[in-house]
């Protein structure tokens, strides 16, 4: 139904109208596009105000690029695109970093940010906030599109909503300057220039000779390996995953936003022996993952000397090959081709070899009996063991909980530590492991699903975001946010030996980051043990109320970088002094 704006009162004459205000908002409704992540002003203020009004959920952020990672990540766990409102130039360019990281990450995602007037722009003559916005966003999403019309704005976000869904998903800037909001025109017109956007994201079916030739290939191997992606996480398609690995019989490596598409207790399941099955294997199947740093491009010492072949499973033909041969690439959309695999195996499929099997057991089994005793610890002041043996306990009583993850050494340890049991329950840093996506991921995921969101952040990484406490609480959001509070970046012990200024590491010492939460009237607790933090995050899950916990780690537990310290360069010169 059109939301019509006003009517005409010319002399002998009733004519109604919309306006670009009432468009936008029909155009994302039509599309089933309910919920808004924004930052208000100027021009988009009333845009909020009026779409609110309309039944769209418009949550109001503290910061554009928190109000971005929120939509991104909304996206991931919709298939819908999430949709984030900025305003001009300054507004643009923070939400523009988490429009490029949906991008990176194919979260299918529309950057939707006022603009000033294209006359003065055009002309450099010095408009509010003037920005050649459209062609700052064009390299770092799939598609960027401008509006300049009432009449075009149903195209416009057909366009924008097909983009960011079709193929691999990613980000799409649709830019509205300031002058299209209020363009007048007939409501009956207006009606008609709206777009339902039909078959968004359509199947794409793998050639039947490809899945012979990835199925050929892996029954050839006599050290089998299947590497799952967030890819395979975003299209839910669990139970075809689910039957393909369980007729293949090959022990599974999820990467860490696709840890719980099968449990991480599943008996194939080779997270815990990681370096074991990368560097013994001999085919690999790559799906929904991509050969890039995060598995060390597919090449180096973690893979070992053993010979690879690979298959690769993913939407983007281009992907094929980027950093090593695969000898069997097969291009189309994971739900289409898992569903291909499993007819083609049939019912007669050979298991490989029991003594590949048994020794990836083995191996898991020994890792994970040598870290069971530093989760058990109940040292004071925390180490990152002895706090993550609590919240690994946690997510296993609240498997529909959603864990959002990131820091150095605490999202390092608590990929490993922390078994996930159900799909898209785990929500971390992405491929380009950037911090700060910690609150707004935290908050579009419970908006989304209606689960709680357990969030465990170092505390630098917190820092980039920590200001959205205020949004949790004012819309009073069942998250629980833990802190793992060590005093700085990696650690809290770095000294300055050059003058009286903190090392360039550290934070505050004893910093108590519950008082924030409490600030805004949520609750906050200092924890200082084991014992203590398992009380209060259980309290906080039964509770719903939103929850900062201070957990206070050694200052002097932690790494540089975690297990990607090798990515620092060092100084040859400063190891000689």
């Amino acid at each position: 139904m059109l939301n019509t704006a006003t009517k005409s009162e010319a002399p002998g004459t009733e004519q109604e109208l919309t306006d670009g205000f009432h468009l936008v908002i029909d155009a994302l409704k039509l599309n089933g596009i309910n919920t808004i992540y924004n930052v208000p002003g100027i021009p988009i203020t009333d845009l909020g105000r009026m779409a609110q009004a309309a039944g769209i959920r418009v949550i109001s952020f503290r910061h554009e690029q928190n109000a971005g990672y929120a939509a991104g990540i909304a996206g991931y766990l919709t298939k819908k695109p999430g949709v984030c409102l900025t305003v001009s130039a300054p507004g643009f360019l923070n939400g523009l970093t988490a429009l490029a990281h949906a991008t990176t990450n194919c979260y299918p995602m529309i950057l939707v940010s006022g603009s000033s007037e294209r006359e003065i722009v055009d002309l450099q003559q010095g408009d509010y906030e003037e920005m050649d916005q459209l062609a700052i966003a064009k390299p770092l999403c799939k598609a960027a599109y401008r509006v300049l019309h009432a009449q075009d704005i149903g195209i416009g976000f057909a366009r924008a909503i097909r983009a960011a869904v079709s193929g691999r998903p990613g980000g799409v800037y649709l830019d509205l300057p300031a002058k299209l909001f209020g363009q007048v025109m007939n409501a009956e017109a207006g009606q008609k220039s709206l777009v339902k956007v039909i078959d968004a994201a359509p199947a794409q079916i793998p050639s039947p000779a490809s899945v012979k030739r990835a199925l050929d290939v892996l029954k050839s191997a006599k050290r089998p390996l299947i590497i799952l992606g967030k890819g395979a996480a975003y299209a839910q398609v669990d139970e075809e995953i689910k039957t393909f690995v369980e007729k293949s019989g090959v022990p599974f490596l999820p990467m860490s936003m696709a840890k719980g598409l099968l449990p991480d207790t599943h008996p194939q399941c080779a997270g815990a022996a990681r370096s074991t099955v990368l560097k013994d294997s001999d085919v690999v199947m790559l799906i929904g993952a991509r050969l890039n740093w995060l598995l060390s491009h597919g090449k180096g010492k973690s893979w070992g000397e053993t010979p690879k072949k690979f298959i690769q499973v993913d939407i983007e033909p281009k992907e094929m090959d980027s950093n090593v041969e695969i000898v069997a690439p097969v291009v189309g959309d994971i739900g289409s081709v898992v569903s291909a695999f499993n007819q083609a195996m049939g019912t007669g499929w050979t298991a490989p070899p029991a003594d590949w099997t048994k020794a990836v057991s083995t191996k898991r089994e020994e890792n994970v009996a040598k870290m069971a005793p530093k989760l058990m610890n109940n040292k004071s002041p925390m180490d990152y063991h002895g706090a993550l043996g609590v919240l690994k306990n946690v997510i296993k009583e609240y498997p529909e909980a959603i864990l959002v993850n990131e820091g150095a050494n605490t999202l390092d340890l608590a990929r490993g530590v922390i078994d996930m049991y159900k799909p898209r329950k785990r929500l971390d840093v992405g491929t380009w492991g950037v911090m700060g996506i910690g609150m707004g991921q935290a908050i579009a995921a419970t908006l989304e699903t209606g689960h709680p969101v357990l969030a465990v952040e170092g505390d630098s990484a917190f820092g980039f975001s920590g200001m959205e406490v205020e949004t949790i609480c004012r819309y009073n959001l069942p998250i629980c946010v833990v802190i793992f509070n060590n005093d700085g970046i990696y650690r809290g012990t770095d000294v300055n030996g050059a003058n009286d200024d903190p090392a360039t590491t550290v934070f505050v010492k004893g910093a108590r980051y519950d008082k924030m939460m409490e600030a805004f009237g949520g609750v906050g607790v200092n924890a200082t043990s084991p014992d203590e933090l398992k009380r209060a995050v259980n309290e906080a899950m039964k509770s719903g109320k939103p929850t900062l916990i201070n957990a206070v780690i050694d200052p002097a537990a932690g790494s540089e970088s975690g297990r990607i310290g090798n990515l620092n360069p060092q100084s040859v010169l400063q190891k000689k002094k």
